[in-house]
């Protein structure tokens, strides 16, 4: 695939972090509380990760800047409505609905990983937030564990709604997506793409 009618648009790092989170929440996700070290180390992974991230959407390659995916509820809304029609613009990099995707995947995976640091501090009495909860009251705990539950649920429906519009974009622009976030590289856009 490297060859002139293709470009290199995902980095090494948005690659490997896009795969890392992915199996890094997958296995917090279905170890819940049953396997506490294993899902307790899969969200500290999470957490490094998203952290790394937000740190590249701001100094990283050009399609993985946050500047480049930020669209106005206008725009996204008429990418959504083009979309329902099949006749949506291809981008190169994130298009609009994809770019809201991942600013909502990052701040629900950051809500999952903050309360799920002040369960673990409060409820075990570890972690790196356990000083600042060691005076907590018990029933805190149990309260910042069900927002924990909630935002890791609501995480996997957006992974969900994720995973069909790639289904649903690679099929609309005859492109797998899925392969080029393993590669890196899209095929080239011509003229009558969006950029």
């Amino acid at each position: 695939m490297k060859n002139s009618s293709s470009v290199r648009v995902w980095d090494p790092f948005v690659r490997i972090f896009h795969w890392g989170l992915v199996l890094s929440f997958l296995l917090a996700y279905v170890t819940e509380e049953d396997i506490l070290p294993i899902h307790t180390l899969a969200g500290y992974v999470v957490t490094g990760l998203l952290s790394l991230r937000i740190i590249w959407g701001f100094i990283g390659t050009h399609y993985a800047k946050f500047s480049e995916f930020i669209y106005s509820p206008s725009t996204i809304y008429q990418f959504l409505v083009e979309t329902g029609k099949f006749r949506a613009p291809r981008y190169l990099g994130h298009n609009p609905a994809g770019g809201a995707m991942i600013f909502m995947l990052i701040a629900s995976l950051l809500l999952t990983s903050v309360s799920g640091l002040v369960v673990y501090g409060i409820a075990e009495q570890a972690g790196p937030l356990a000083g600042l909860m060691s005076g907590f009251p018990l029933f805190f705990s149990e309260i910042t564990e069900e927002i924990h539950e909630f935002f890791a649920n609501f995480t996997l429906l957006l992974v969900i709604l994720h995973v069909g519009g790639i289904f649903l974009e690679s099929l609309v622009h005859k492109e797998n997506l899925v392969l080029s976030m393993i590669t890196g590289r899209k095929r080239a856009s011509n003229s009558t793409e969006a950029m």
